[in-house]
């Protein structure tokens, strides 16, 4: 039974460094799903155990927020901030500034997938229409999301986990978390405002000025429903930040008060809903349970420890949650790594570095990829190079800006 377990998380996780396994059309999801499948099927667990091992509270987190970005996104509301923006006659450099925080603030309280999924074609359409080159403005999108999710404990998948897990408070979260990732914003700004100064003009080569009728139209805004969102939005998050009150029930009746809606259909609403990011999550929990059944992590941790690799020290965990969440996704690390965020501020650094390393590689978030997919549609190469020429230093230098803040500041 032993050997079982040990292959399955071995190919489940080798699929994750590989996004998917040879010779199958498997995505991480699936992979992650198909693990889960053959550890109930060959008996290794049991449904009962299966059912333990899922983390309701962070999975109803997760589904709640994803209701709420749904209703924005319906609503025209992401657009319509994105336009707004656009219309600002300020330089090209202002305008980036403008946009990074405000990806910012959206993510950290919205998912920033959802954020850069609803704001990136908007977005190559202003740049475009101004004559300007969209690649600059889309790294900012996808970097600032990545960063500005740190900044709360529901701003990413990976947050929600540890911040549920962990039982964190929401307040002192924030409030740790919020020069890092200041300071990592200001430096996404001054990196891409430098590397395109004298620049920002659009190069045709690089793009096409025609959109691509087969893809859907932007939203409509409609106020009320964007002022529903809004205020549901901004009631959980004065909830989360001055009552004890669970955040997961907090946000199900959250998002249960948006789905009693006369005009947006629950099935618009519902179908927004990432369930791959969902399933994935069951995957991995009954695969990372299935693992710690059989003591091995513990007896790795224990050798690493004999070692002079202690991962309960806050300074491997956090190294460790840097290289491993660039290895196989930062949701799959955090997993990995959360037995052993046992001390003070563990849960922090853990949440910091696993955030902020998904800029360094297009595959190291989702939203990386979102928007590479976005500009790919209207024939913009953001190829693995120019990615990298912004991530590799704004990862390097919020990595650096955190591990400084935590051990010459708040430690």
């Amino acid at each position: 039974m032993i050997a079982t377990i040990v292959i399955v998380f071995s190919l489940v996780y080798i699929g994750m460094i590989r996004g998917g396994l040879p010779f199958l059309q498997l995505d991480r999801t699936g992979i992650a799903v198909l693990g889960a499948i053959a550890l109930i099927a060959t008996k290794s667990l049991t449904l009962d155990e299966a059912a333990k091992a899922l983390h309701i509270p962070t999975l109803i987190l997760l589904f709640s927020f994803m209701v709420i970005s749904a209703q924005l996104r319906l609503s025209g509301f992401y657009m319509l901030v994105t336009e707004k923006l656009g219309a600002l006659r300020v330089s090209p450099a202002v305008f980036l500034a403008a946009l990074i925080a405000v990806a910012a603030g959206l993510s950290s309280v919205f998912s920033n997938d959802v954020v850069c999924l609803a704001v990136a074609p908007v977005l190559i359409d202003i740049c475009l229409n101004r004559h300007i080159d969209p690649v600059p403005f889309l790294l900012a999108l996808s970097c600032s999301a990545n960063i500005g999710s740190a900044a709360t404990l529901i701003g990413n998948p990976q947050n929600m986990l540890i911040g549920e897990t962990l039982k964190m408070s929401f307040v002192d979260y924030l409030r740790d978390a919020v020069v890092p990732v200041g300071a990592g914003l200001v430096m996404t700004w001054l990196l891409i405002a430098l590397f395109w100064r004298g620049r920002w003009a659009f190069d045709p080569r690089f793009a096409v000025v025609h959109r691509d009728p087969r893809f859907e139209p932007h939203a409509r805004f409609d106020l009320w429903q964007a002022a529903k969102g809004l205020t549901v939005a901004a009631g959980l998050f004065g909830a989360f930040l001055f009552s004890d009150w669970p955040r997961e029930i907090l946000a199900l009746g959250g998002a249960g008060i948006l789905l009693l809606s006369r005009k947006l259909h629950s099935t618009h609403m519902l179908g927004l809903v990432d369930r791959q990011i969902i399933l994935m999550f069951i995957g991995l929990f009954i695969v990372n349970y299935a693992v710690e059944t059989t003591e091995l992590p513990k007896q790795g941790v224990s050798a690493l420890a004999q070692a002079g690799f202690d991962l309960h020290d806050p300074e491997l965990l956090y190294g460790a949650s840097f290289l491993l969440s660039n290895v196989v996704s930062n949701v799959p690390a955090v997993m990995l790594l959360l037995p052993m965020a046992t001390r003070p501020d563990a849960g922090l650094l853990l949440a910091l570095s696993s955030t902020f390393a998904g800029n360094l590689l297009i595959v190291g978030s989702v939203a990386n990829m979102i928007v590479v997919d976005a500009a790919a549609r209207r024939n913009i190469v953001i190829s693995w190079r120019r990615h990298a020429l912004v991530g590799v230093p704004v990862t390097l230098l919020t990595i650096t800006i955190a591990a400084a803040w935590y051990w010459l500041g708040i430690r």
